[in-house]
């Protein structure tokens, strides 16, 4: 700003063209001082607005006033330009020219033209030019079919980016005859789809792209502009409307294959001629709007892979989905450390609903992410679908923001909207989008504005609720026509030029057509083998020496590291571990299967709200120096370790991080990615996620997972929403094999699930696993182990509980139980002083699948058993008895009576009184171990009478 204290110096300088730029600047200090540096805001704090100081120019031959006056023209044309803009197809929104009326500015044209233009911008239309025709050129660029919303960002550097491209005509390209005749034949290849498919296919849904058709060339733009930046890899993500139409024509899924499924007659040998395409089929399938595509294509010499992600109808979820997939793709994780990102080797584009975008909280969830170093992917082009109604609601009932993109802003992400039935500015923002991502590796939208053809499907009536609407769209022209009438007027194109094109479309079609097999398939649902027989036997020990030798290079952090004192006596105690009737405990050995999974080349990506350090202060996986706050982890510096482990501490939301993690699972197959939740009903908030894309993923669309969810669970009397991780729901979708769901009782058994987890991974067996882990357990002597017990032990499905069971013909009981509640029966059983021949106890540690086998060979072994008990801490309407009651009455042929301990039937998951707790789990344990509690199930039992 200058050191002199003169204000007439000082402002002289600001001609020339830093006027226009320090009159935005006084504008944004007034809006917020702090916005501004702090030379720039000293300034302003004592001369105020530059014309209250400004002095008249030494020979100037303009009117200080004036140019300030046309400053503030320029700068609100620029910043409220988009409410003045032609970006509405059906011109039902009022454009609000009045803003710009020079009379509100104190201003007429012959001021404006007393005014060089180079005063007010740093780039004018022309050498020479007048604020008259500056401002002429920038209500053309600004209020006419793209409008751009730049106000909100802070970076001044983007902001002027994008204004010096697009004032210098980036959004006005010329396009030569042949590109325009090929935009135009992409318009046709569109329309001419869809309307095909409406006459051949009566009736069936397929949410017609019409009314947004410039979406197709707009994508392709995208898409080529992010393969000339470096994108090897990209993803796309996008719900319903038109989706079919960009899989025949962005990803070039070939039309014979979606006539076929239209058919129900889908011929899975079909391939372009060109490229190789992947679709993966599952066994249960799901509808043609829902399935994606995975397609390498030989681009400027060099082979690209993109990929349109499988998307059920909760539209918005599949974003995180493919932000993990983009991630997983840029990730490097062959060395040692974090995982390493390079910014430009994949990238992705997220089509938004325009009611949606704002309406579903996970898509603020993910755009949360966008600058996260765990989860940010280098910049998202977000592209929001906007046919101006949702279903059947109007956006006066479905938002309350102006515009569908709005809650973008709050992320600081430059906002485009344009008009659909302008395809060359749909095609020229596309490319400037493509340029922003990779100069600034940040996230731009683009509000694609147009509308829908027909109603939310092709059998819907959109006249009975939105008859206005729909008599303005049955009398307009499709983009189709209206860009032939452009080029027709230009001399581009004539009427029999527009014919043969289309004709030629036509024939492609109906060939197409006539390869399908006029037969429906046989519909019959087979599971892959691998899937039926389930995971084989894995060995997952480890030898003591490899052990012993991981475990002291985990205790050796750099010289001057300083660790919290109180930290640093617990890890010091790992020490110990490996001495005479030592013991790992959870978090131990937890450490000891990490170290062990990358040191066998298997990469490693954990991540939730706390996992650096675990909720319960059980993990300490990434160390902080109690000085300088530095991070050091010894996991990254293990000498035998050959691949990656990246741990993160993720944002507080569930949905949209375990979709994340589960895209970067689904992508990066080779990799054991885990998500734990801080408290495991916290994974209520990520349902969708479990629903439709964990559990079922694989038999709707073939897409294997391998992903491990965390879920602390047990009843310690803390009241209802930190006691369940709701296990039942698990087990409610658990079917075909589908995941595995465990509830561990030892440490030793959690460390042998991990291994045999890192060496599925790859496999046809694997699978998505949920282990409820435990809170109490964490650090419970009972539940510590051996090292012996890591080193010679296998993961078991089920385990005895030593010391019960030893004389079997005395056995009359056999109690099922897991997790927490087997270590509260043990420790009970531990004290009791009366004889317990009558009882054995086993822990069901995986209780989907359910070991079948074992269990069966297990009650074999007691032929005076008199009855089977289920206990659990759970309320009997949750937890696994429900699951599990069925299948123990089916291994024992209904030989024996199966009976419940636990909790009676209850809304709420746990009680919130801790005193009632700990009467209640009393009186549980006492029930299952009590040997007048045979007499009594076979009476009056109470609980016999609830089983009812």
């Amino acid at each position: 700003m200058g050191e002199s204290s003169n204000g007439r110096e000082e402002v002289q300088a600001f001609y020339g063209p830093n006027l226009g730029y320090i009159v935005e600047l006084y504008e944004q200090y007034v809006e917020d001082p702090e916005s501004v540096d702090a030379e720039t805001r000293q300034y302003f704090d004592e001369h105020g607005a530059p014309e209250a100081s400004a002095p008249v120019a030494p020979a100037a031959s303009f009117d200080l006033e004036k140019v300030v006056a046309a400053t503030r023209l320029v700068n609100d044309i620029r910043a409220l330009g988009h409410k003045a803009a032609d970006i509405y197809p059906l011109k039902d929104h009022p454009r609000e020219h009045g803003l710009f009326a020079f009379d509100r500015y104190g201003l007429s044209e012959a001021d404006l033209e007393q005014v060089p233009a180079h005063l007010l911008s740093e780039d004018v239309p022309k050498p020479g030019a007048n604020a008259l025709e500056l401002v002429r050129h920038l209500l053309d660029v600004y209020t006419g079919p793209v409008a751009i919303e730049l106000r909100h960002l802070d970076d001044m550097e983007e902001k002027r980016w994008i204004r010096r491209r697009i004032e210098q005509g980036a959004l006005k390209a010329k396009y030569s005859k042949n590109e325009k005749i090929e935009l135009f034949q992409r318009l046709a290849e569109t329309e001419l789809f869809e309307s095909f498919l409406h006459k051949t296919y009566v009736g069936q849904k397929r949410f017609s792209i019409e009314g947004l058709d410039a979406m197709v060339p707009l994508l392709d733009a995208m898409v080529g502009g992010l393969i000339s930046s470096g994108s090897e890899q990209i993803n796309i993500g996008m719900a319903h409307r038109g989706r079919l139409n960009v899989l025949a024509h962005v990803l070039g899924k070939p039309y014979e294959m979606i006539f076929a499924e239209f058919q129900h007659a889908p011929n899975k040998e079909l391939i372009p001629s060109e490229g190789s395409i992947g679709i993966n089929f599952g066994w249960s399938g799901d509808v043609k709007y829902h399935l994606g595509l995975d397609r390498r294509v030989l681009e400027e010499k060099k082979e690209v892979r993109l990929n349109l992600a499988n998307n059920p109808s909760h539209l918005e979820f599949v974003g995180s989905v493919v932000e993990g997939y983009t991630r997983a793709a840029q990730d490097d994780r062959s060395e040692k450390g974090m995982a390493v990102q390079h910014d430009d080797k994949a990238a992705s584009i997220l089509i938004h609903g325009d009611a949606a975008f704002p309406g579903q909280g996970i898509v603020a969830e993910t755009l949360n992410m966008t600058n996260l170093n765990g989860y940010r992917t280098a910049g998202t082009v977000h592209v929001i679908a906007n046919n101006t109604i949702g279903f059947t609601t109007d956006p006066s009932d479905s938002r309350s923001t102006r515009y569908a993109s709005d809650i973008a802003k709050g992320y600081e992400i430059p906002v485009f909207h344009v008009n659909a039935d302008d395809p060359e500015a749909c095609v020229a923002v596309a490319k400037l989008c493509s340029e922003y991502r990779a100069k600034f590796h940040k996230d731009i939208l683009v509000d694609l504005v147009g509308y829908r053809r027909y109603g939310h499907n092709e059998m819907d009536e959109p006249m009975n609720t939105n008859p206005v609407l729909y008599k303005a769209i049955k009398e307009h022209k499709s983009v189709r026509h209206v860009y032939a009438d452009v080029l027709e007027a230009e001399g581009v194109m004539s009427k029999e030029d527009k014919a043969t094109i289309e004709q030629s479309i036509e024939d492609r079609l109906k060939s197409a057509r006539d390869l399908v097999p006029a037969e429906e398939e046989d519909a019959d649902i087979i599971l892959p083998e691998a899937v039926h027989k389930g995971f084989p036997f894995v060995e997952t020990g480890v030898e003591r020496d490899v052990l012993q030798q991981l475990n002291d290079e985990l205790l050796v952090w750099p010289e001057g590291f300083g660790v919290f004192h109180k930290l640093q006596k617990v890890l010091d105690r790992r020490r110990d571990a490996f001495a005479d009737n030592g013991k790992v405990d959870w978090g131990h050995a937890e450490t000891l299967a990490y170290a062990s999974i990358i040191s066998d080349g298997t990469p490693i990506r954990l991540s939730g709200q706390d996992s650096e350090r675990g909720t319960f202060a059980q993990r300490n996986i990434m160390l902080n120096d109690v000085e300088t706050g530095k991070k050091f982890s010894p996991l990254h510096h293990l000498s035998t370790a050959n691949a990656s482990f990246s741990v993160h501490n993720s944002p507080l939301s569930e949905g949209s991080v375990l979709g994340f993690e589960y895209g970067y699972n689904v992508f990066a197959q080779d990799t054991l990615v885990l998500w734990e939740a801080q408290y495991g009903d916290f994974a209520n908030s990520a349902q969708v996620m479990f629903d439709q894309f964990i559990s079922a993923g694989r038999a709707k669309w073939g897409q294997k997972s391998g992903l491990v969810m965390l879920l602390p669970h047990g009843y310690e009397g803390q009241g209802p929403e930190h006691s369940s991780a709701r296990m039942e729901r698990y087990l409610t979708l658990a079917g075909e094999k589908n995941w595995t769901v465990a509830n561990l009782s030892t440490a030793a058994q959690y460390f042998h699930i991990l291994r045999r987890q890192a060496k599925m991974l790859g496999t046809e067996q694997v699978r998505p696993m949920i282990i409820m882990t435990p809170k109490s357990l964490l650090r419970h002597p009972l539940a510590a182990s051996s090292v012996d017990e890591l080193s010679d032990n296998n993961f078991r499905p089920i385990i005895e509980q030593v010391g019960l069971g030893e004389n079997p013909d005395k056995v009359e009981r056999l109690v099922f139980c897991s997790g927490k509640m087997a270590i509260d029966l043990q420790e009970a059983t531990m004290k009791s002083e009366e004889s317990l021949d009558f009882l054995h106890i086993i822990r069901v540690e995986e209780i989907y699948p359910f070991p079948v086998r074992e269990i069966r060979e297990l009650i074999s072994r007691y032929p005076n058993t008199k009855e089977i008990v289920w206990v659990q801490e759970e309320p009997k309407n949750m937890g696994a008895w429900t699951y599990i009651e069925p299948r123990l009455e089916a291994v024992t042929s209904n030989r024996l009576n199966v009976r419940y301990v636990g909790r009676r039937r209850r809304s709420s998951p746990a009680e919130g009184n801790p005193t009632a707790h700990k009467q209640e789990q009393a009186r549980i344990i006492r029930e299952a171990i009590s040997r007048d509690a045979v007499s009594a199930a076979a009476g009056t039992s109470t609980y016999q009478k609830d089983r009812k």
